[in-house]
């Protein structure tokens, strides 16, 4: 017998139990009850990952599952925010039960690694389409933004590589690399900064994560906060792997303008600096005069905001 709507939810994605306090109410009913303590903000954001679009046909299940709950959970990292539960919609071709409980195995592992309930969400039949809703809560008036940058902060940014998700993107579409199994971890397995956005949610002036590109992402916090920046090249964090692809072939822009790191780009006062407690690069300055520049052999040029676009 075809398992229905509700025996698909009730067998692979509902937990007898609710291990966030803040859950009053999840699956079962029309919809779940969130109580925001008190002081508290509730920040929400929501993704759509599309078969042939966000990632390829026969993409392993349980990876797949994870990094469309982590890609959340860095929108919620970004602003400083802890994650609390999420809601998740399937669009499915067919049921496949193999493939789904590898899917809500990688979902389900990453949510409790982040003590995070899955309280609702919605199943259709069509093209592979997964979305996800992630709620966190932020103390009130301490959630990061992007409008709040001032002429003068540092930029910083988390990670040891940017560009290693875009390579292992490379890699996928047929690019050689000795790395080629540390890369398309970063590119299949992304770790959401969750707890690095707590800590500087105190100290931060603006921030926002990585999945653009940062001369993409950082243009978003240069337009929102109404002021310029500078970035310096030999400040750019690399990986081995890319520091290869682009001796090889000259491609320095894959840093700056692949997708997909979800790092934290922050920005901080001068005289906050000190305050910094996580692992990160400053890798530039905010300037009063708009647009985004970029510092390398020792001049500086204006650099061209490239990211991915879905409708350009």
């Amino acid at each position: 017998m075809a398992i229905s709507e509700f025996g698909l939810i009730q067998q692979f994605f509902t937990s007898q139990s609710l291990i966030n306090a803040v859950n009053r109410l999840g699956v079962g009913d029309d919809c779940a009850l969130i109580s925001v303590p008190e002081g508290q903000e509730l920040a929400l954001t929501v993704d759509t990952m599309v078969e042939g679009v966000h990632f390829f046909s026969g993409t392993d299940p349980e990876q797949l599952g994870r990094k469309l709950l982590a890609v959340n959970l860095s929108d919620l990292a970004s602003m400083g925010a802890t994650p609390v539960s999420a809601t998740l919609a399937l669009t499915l071709p067919e049921v496949n039960e193999t493939w789904l409980k590898s899917f809500s195995k990688g979902f389900l592992n990453l949510a409790r690694e982040f003590s995070i309930d899955l309280i609702g969400g919605d199943t259709t039949k069509g093209p592979l389409t997964l979305s996800v809703q992630a709620m966190g809560i932020v103390p009130e008036g301490l959630a990061l933004k992007r409008s709040t940058a001032k002429a003068g902060d540092l930029i910083f940014v988390t990670g040891l590589g940017l560009g290693d998700a875009g390579l292992g993107l490379k890699i996928e579409q047929g690019y050689s690399s000795v790395f080629s199994a540390e890369v398309l971890r970063k590119f299949h397995l992304p770790e959401p900064r969750v707890a690095e956005g707590i800590k500087i949610r105190e100290y931060a002036s603006s921030c926002i994560d990585l999945s653009d590109g940062i001369a993409s992402d950082l243009a978003h916090i240069l337009e929102q906060s109404a002021v310029g920046a500078c970035l310096d090249w030999d400040k750019i964090p690399l990986s081995q792997a890319v520091k290869d692809y682009i001796n090889a072939t000259g491609d320095w822009g894959l840093p700056l303008s692949a997708g997909e790191d979800y790092e934290l780009c922050f920005s901080v006062a001068p005289d906050k600096v000190d305050a910094i407690d996580i692992d990160c690069t400053q890798v530039g300055v905010i300037e009063s005069k708009a647009g985004l520049r970029i510092k390398r052999l020792n001049i500086i040029e204006e650099l061209e905001v490239k990211g991915f676009e879905h409708f350009s």
